[in-house]
């Protein structure tokens, strides 16, 4: 086993001395909000667009989506191959909207549309999300330090988020840009060093591969069923279970809610110089990402390879769930083990890169609309510029500490994959908020009180979507407490698989606004700008 010597150790330093440096360099230009958030709107296509790829790459790729191919298949790239389709509606449809209002917030719309209320909703909706993303990606970080040094989880997680509290507070939107901008060429070095170490200790190489993969069912789209341990297809369709077609629908579902009300995707694409600059930003992070998922995928499916030509204890505990070995550190234990040192230093600066690029960008987000929609709007409305920059940091420096607690509830989670686990959260804590956006850019009907009532109704489902998920609620229970027969029974306690909670969420509260504002909305409104019927032409944007 390679081991993590002095050299390794030194560039990870150098690493984090150059990242950490970037803060306080351009901490100095950060006197408002519009240059900490937005870097003053002056970025252009080819910089953001790397930007918004290491954002979209995270942990989740680089390390959870190789354990998921290890572990499991490819059911869950599906949902990539909709990026294009859901950008070009993006295109033409949410970015002008969000560009013509030269807003720093997304959820600033919402307010012009249903009112206050819904924006603040909307906004606490979206930061819990963030605040559970963030986690996630320090629970990521803390298995490459675990794989590297040995240490305990608890330590490797306060030692991660220490170091990425450090990267974010300070620096604002030009720092994370331009961090991001290293990130993406260290991400790509580290994972080329990657393939060709795992493919030149395949004795066939990707031959081999294609053809073991191939045999063992590691590219069929289907999943990895935790009662027998074998990888299972699923079928094309079904609202109970997972489906190849439902995946597609929540891919197309996902880009659609990325590019209209993630703070994450917005904010950068309106700190464009311009909207042809916009525009070309998030192509260029289209053409870049679904690539690399994909190749990210395939190193899952060559380690399998590897490992199995190549037998080891610790890697067949990780592909089955012995001794709670967790998916995710397929890939950190394969640097450790196989990488020269030297090399080895390099691939994990890479690992974390990526791991850490996406972080930035959320906990911005984060400070953005605590600061924008909540703070600013409602506590303290007429300080100086200097203030609100100043909280911004501080909201900053708060939401490190918070995912720190976040990544520990990830040592507690389940056998199943990452991947397949982030799935369900993003299911559970969507909160319809994309729904809302649908009413507000398609429709002319709905107010705060129509919107107020859908907002309910989809908590209420939410809500019992996660009982279920949790096993609180059994078949046994309806049928002796409520007398139901056992065919409801079945159905109200498996009505559909969790995945597709998100999208029913969407479809509850979109419906039930536009029933509740055709009965009762009575007013008429000014909506001039705030749908698609009532845009006016935007003037080119120099």
């Amino acid at each position: 086993m390679t081991q993590f010597g002095a050299l390794d150790w030194c560039i990870l330093a150098v690493y984090f001395f150059a990242i950490a440096s970037i803060g306080p360099i351009f901490a100095r230009r950060n006197k408002s909000t519009e240059g900490y958030f937005l870097g003053n709107r002056e970025f252009p296509a080819w910089l953001l667009g790397l930007a918004m790829f290491a954002t979209s790459i995270s942990s989740i790729t680089v390390v959870a989506y190789p354990a998921d191919a290890y572990k499991t298949a490819y059911l869950r790239l599906l949902p990539a191959f909709m990026l294009p389709f859901g950008l070009y509606i993006a295109s033409k449809v949410f970015l002008p909207f969000f560009r013509r209002s030269r807003c720093t917030s997304a959820f600033e719309y919402l307010e012009g549309r249903f009112g206050p209320g819904v924006r603040v909703y909307v906004a606490v909706v979206f930061v819990i999300g963030q605040v559970m993303r963030v986690s996630t990606i320090l629970y990521l970080v803390s298995l490459l330090f675990e794989q590297m040094t040995g240490a305990e989880p608890m330590w490797c997680i306060f030692a991660g988020g220490l170091v990425i509290a450090t990267y974010t507070v300070l620096g604002g939107m030009r720092a994370i840009v331009w961090a991001q901008f290293i990130q993406t060429f260290l991400l790509w070095f580290g994972a080329a060093v990657c393939i060709i170490t795992v493919l030149h200790g395949i004795e066939g190489g990707i031959p081999t591969v294609l053809s073991t993969a191939m045999a063992d069912g590691k590219f069929m789209l289907g999943d990895l069923n935790p009662d027998t341990g074998k990888i299972e297809p699923v079928p094309w369709f079904s609202i109970q279970n997972k489906a190849i077609l439902m995946m597609f629908v929540l891919g197309m579902l996902n880009w659609l809610g990325e590019y209209s009300s993630n703070q994450n995707v917005i904010q950068k694409y309106v700190s464009a110089k311009n909207p042809r600059e916009a525009t070309k930003s998030i192509w260029i992070c289209c053409f870049l990402s679904v690539p690399t998922w994909t190749f990210f995928m395939f190193l899952g499916t060559c380690l399998y390879v590897y490992f199995k030509q190549h037998p080891d204890p610790q890697a067949l505990a990780i592909l089955t769930g012995a001794n709670n070995a967790k998916a995710e550190s397929i890939l950190p234990y394969f640097c450790v083990r196989a990488i020269p040192t030297g090399l080895a230093g390099l691939v994990i600066t890479g690992v974390l890169s990526a791991a850490m690029s996406a972080s930035s960008s959320s906990i911005s987000s984060i400070a953005a609309v605590s600061v924008t929609d909540i703070y600013r709007r409602h506590l303290v409305k007429t300080k100086a510029e200097r203030h609100y920059v100043f909280v911004a940091r501080l909201i900053s420096a708060a939401s490190c500490i918070i995912m720190m607690g976040g990544a520990t509830l990830f040592l507690t989670m389940s056998k199943l994959t990452l991947q397949d686990t982030g799935t369900k959260l993003a299911a559970l804590l969507g909160g319809g908020i994309f729904g809302i956006y649908m009413v507000g850019f398609f429709t002319k009907r709905g107010n705060g009180r129509s919107v107020a009532i859908g907002i309910v109704c989809t908590l209420i489902y939410s809500v019992y979507m996660a009982v279920l998920q949790m096993n609180w609620i059994t078949k046994e229970w309806f049928m002796n407490s409520l007398g139901l027969p056992d065919s409801i029974s079945s159905f109200l306690v498996h009505p559909m698989h969790v995945y597709y909670a998100g999208l029913f969420g969407h479809i509850i509260i979109f419906l039930v606004i536009i029933l509740v504002a055709s009965l009762f909305q009575r007013e008429k409104r000014d909506l001039t700008n705030l749908t698609v019927w009532t845009t006016k032409p935007m003037p080119n944007e120099e």
